[in-house]
């Protein structure tokens, strides 16, 4: 039975030199990489494009030597892979854009209630993405965000809720828009195209 090594220490031995430290990468993560793959595209052929192209992007991270070992390869691998998605179905024109333009329009993807299955999906990955990002803004700007965008609560509200003045309400949304925005621009995250 062969030992089992570290996603770590195979991407240090495939920079190295070691081709085959990336095969056990690869066939180590396949199954659940394509299965994530298949279940947003639902069909085998493109699946497999997606698949090779996010190695593709891998391969070129680790041989430019720019990828930083935290110990999550594959979150960063799905990551790659979402967005090469989100990239197949905006090539495809099935993703919503802004009338008279070729620009990705988010906000008919968050507020259309008669999404399609591809569109509920993606608007759910969305969600989800922004979610997890909204969590890692400070308190009381994650506070003010939450009831603004999800309370639709003006800043009056805000204030009286909060005890600040409107002032200081609308500079915590102000750096709570700014914060995500670095979180995005960090972890290269495709919400808006």
């Amino acid at each position: 039975m062969e030992e089992f090594i570290e996603d770590a220490v195979l991407i240090k031995r495939y920079i190295n030199g070691d081709e085959r430290a990336l095969s056990t990468l690869v066939n180590r993560h396949n199954s659940r990489i394509s299965g994530f793959i298949y279940s947003k595209v639902n069909n085998r052929d493109i699946t497999e494009d997606i698949f090779q192209d996010t190695f593709i992007k891998v391969i070129r991270t680790l041989k430019r030597g720019t990828y930083s070992e935290e110990g999550k390869f594959l979150p960063w691998v799905m990551r790659i892979a979402h967005n090469l998605i989100i990239d197949h179905f905006r090539k495809s024109s099935r993703m919503p854009m802004f009338e008279g333009s070729d620009t990705f329009n988010i906000f008919s993807v968050v507020s259309d209630d008669e999404l399609d299955m591809e569109r509920q999906m993606i608007k759910n990955q969305i969600d989800c993405d922004l979610n997890l990002l909204i969590e890692e803004l400070p308190k009381d700007q994650k506070e003010v965000l939450l009831m603004r965008i999800y309370k639709d609560m003006s800043f009056k509200e805000i204030s009286d809720n909060t005890g600040v003045s409107i002032n200081t309400a609308l500079g915590r949304m102000r750096y709570a828009l700014i914060n995500l925005r670095k979180v995005i621009d960090k972890h290269n995250i495709a919400l808006t195209i």
